[in-house]
């Protein structure tokens, strides 16, 4: 699961794409509003990078859902004209926006705070304890090698 920021980040940089897109084409209406609704909807998320914090992370991960299906519907819609370059690349960042959407952690900090905790269990321990005698074992092989070049 990739985490939220990277989920934020990725949209930001879609929504961007999609309003550059748009701005180059004959009718930029469909392309552009796509990619402001893409941004504002990041932009509103309670995350690291959200600039109005107004909805929690599962009312955005819906959010997400509707947003697809209206990007979806402006690509066939026919009463507004868009070019194919531009329909074309709502379908190439749909995509993204779909993979982005499955694979990330939607979780908050307490509760992927105690998700982590309890799957962590007790191999943080023995990894520690591993890396504590090693690096104690060094410390000694080494301390030994040097007395005896000493002798």
């Amino acid at each position: 699961m990739r985490p939220f920021w990277v989920h934020q980040l990725a949209e930001y940089l879609i929504g961007i794409s999609m309003v550059a897109q748009g701005m180059q084409d004959i009718s930029p209406l469909v392309p552009a509003l796509a990619g402001a609704l893409v941004m504002v909807n990041t932009s509103i998320v309670r995350g690291p990078l959200g600039a109005f914090r107004l909805v929690s992370r599962g009312i955005h991960r819906w959010l997400d859902v509707v947003l697809m299906a209206a990007i979806v519907a402006g690509i066939v819609q026919p009463w507004v004209a868009v070019e194919i370059g531009g329909r074309l690349i709502m379908v190439v960042l749909l995509l993204p926006l779909g993979f982005l959407w499955f694979y990330t952690d939607w979780a908050e900090g307490k509760e992927r705070k105690t998700r982590r905790e309890a799957s962590a269990g007790s191999t943080g321990d023995v990894v520690g304890r591993s890396a504590g005698r090693m690096a104690a074992n060094a410390y000694l092989n080494g301390k030994n090698a040097i007395k005896k070049r000493s002798q």
